[in-house]
């Protein structure tokens, strides 16, 4: 037996090693790439951008009116990123069921990349009153991230084998947040001395956040030229519009593997918590606790260079516990986190630092661990499906957690109120994940059993 036909037969991908080792490298640099927009752009810029543009548009009563609709300006931001999740639901089964009928994720990763590229890139046009143009855009790049996350995620599986899998979902996470930690110093050097460069301050702005769809369609290049794609056994009807029946196809194959679906209802649960909490930071800094841009800029800084740490430490941590172990603390880490961000006094930036370090070292780590410990659950052949499955409970099912913050803002006007309301999402997904016996679901999904997971 060939060394390639018993990286076959033991689930491993049917590149040599080396070949591998090159995909891995440049699936590693679309974190790279893509990250600067979740850090600079949502986490940071757009928020609080959004929501001053917004409050220029409102009435005196603070209300904008979006076809004809009283909505407060401080839930704008809040509101367009639960819409683009929504439009993310519609294409991601499509995109997914076509990757797998064709094999051809590289042509729509690239065209999901660039479309969310441009969007963010059109940012720098966002001005005055133009909140619609705003949550336009907003509505797209998020949406258009969703979608390209479905086939890059895919790729795990088919690149790193079991054992590695922990590590290679880590090492890809540190590239994202390395990345953002790079571009948010060249951001706060530019917001910091605007003037010096001779621009205002709502052009810094718009200046850091264009660059980071300039940044996103650059690095794409590197997974696009590294990455290959596989043949797929012929037969099959077309993928063109069949994304929902395959989705609802794959739902029901689901239900023969009843503990992956226990997983991603688990994951659907807490991640929901994560996300809100990673969208709507900087507004509970700006509006509720009084902090100004450097200081939030610093704060997300922070959490960029300890989740680079904490991915690569909670990789470590998971080959001596295994994930769902590792996972489970850190969200017990979460919900601490959140309770005390609800008693931060307003205008304290060290605690507010202090929150963000113990954020930074849980971040990176939760999601890499969740998206390793989910590709031990997904049968060979049907990592596109099962994947647009996971990105909808990573991405296109978390429009609950920005509602209910939103929500909880427009009916209390308290972020307080908003911020503490997202405990629940972590303490519930700690409850499902501790009842899913994760080393019975991967023998169920028909893959090895790591020694450890």
């Amino acid at each position: 037996m060939t060394a390639e036909t018993a990286d076959r037969e033991a689930g491993a991908p049917d590149a040599p090693p080396p070949d591998r080792r090159r995909e891995q490298r440049g699936w590693y640099f679309y974190d790279f790439a893509c990250s600067v927009y979740s850090t600079s752009v949502l986490t940071v810029f757009l928020g609080p951008y959004l929501t001053s543009v917004a409050k220029a548009a409102a009435d005196a009563d603070g209300f904008v009116h979006p076809l004809g609709v009283p909505v407060r300006a401080g839930s704008v931001f809040a509101y367009s990123v639960s819409l683009s999740i929504v439009l993310a639901v519609l294409v991601m089964p499509l995109a997914g069921a076509t990757a797998d009928r064709t094999g051809r994720k590289k042509p729509l990763l690239a065209a999901a990349a660039y479309v969310g590229a441009g969007a963010t890139a059109g940012m720098f046009f966002l001005d005055g009153d133009r909140y619609l143009l705003g949550a336009f855009l907003l509505i797209v790049a998020n949406a258009s991230l969703a979608v390209s996350m479905v086939l890059y995620n895919a790729y795990l599986p088919q690149i790193a084998e079991p054992e590695e899998r922990d590590a290679v979902s880590s090492r890809g996470w540190a590239f994202g947040y390395t990345s953002g930690a790079l571009v948010l110093v060249l951001n706060l050097v530019l917001y910091i001395g605007h003037e010096s460069f001779g621009l205002s301050e709502s052009a810094a702005v718009r200046i850091c956040l264009a660059s980071a769809g300039l940044w996103w369609g650059a690095f794409t290049v590197v997974p696009l030229r590294r990455l290959r794609d596989r043949r797929v056994e012929p037969g099959g009807e077309g993928a063109v519009g069949s994304g929902w029946r395959q989705l609802m196809s794959t739902l029901r194959d689901m239900r023969r593997h009843p503990l992956t679906l226990s997983f991603l209802l688990a994951y659907l649960v807490y991640n929901d918590g994560v996300q809100t909490v990673i969208s709507q930071a900087s507004i509970y800094g700006s509006e509720e606790l009084g902090l100004d841009q450097t200081t939030l800029i610093t704060a997300v800084l922070l959490v960029q260079v300890l989740a680079v740490v904490g991915a690569l430490a909670m990789g470590r941590l998971a080959r001596s516990y295994g994930a769902k172990r590792t996972i489970l603390g850190s969200l017990a880490v979460w919900t601490l986190i959140l309770a005390a961000g609800y008693f931060l006094p307003a205008g304290a930036p060290g605690w507010f630092f202090a929150l963000a370090g113990a954020i930074g070292l849980v971040l990176g780590g939760s999601q890499a661990l969740s998206r390793s410990l989910f590709s031990h659950l997904v049968p060979r052949g049907k990592e596109a499906e099962y994947f647009s499955a996971y990105e909808m409970s990573d991405r296109g099912l978390s429009w609950l957690g920005p509602l209910v913050f939103g929500l909880a803002y427009q009916l209390t006007g308290s972020y307080r109120d908003a911020i503490i309301s997202l405990v629940a999402f972590f303490a519930l997904g700690f409850v499902l994940l501790a009842r899913v016996p994760v080393r019975r679901a991967v023998a169920a999904a028909g893959n090895p059993v790591p020694e450890r997971i």
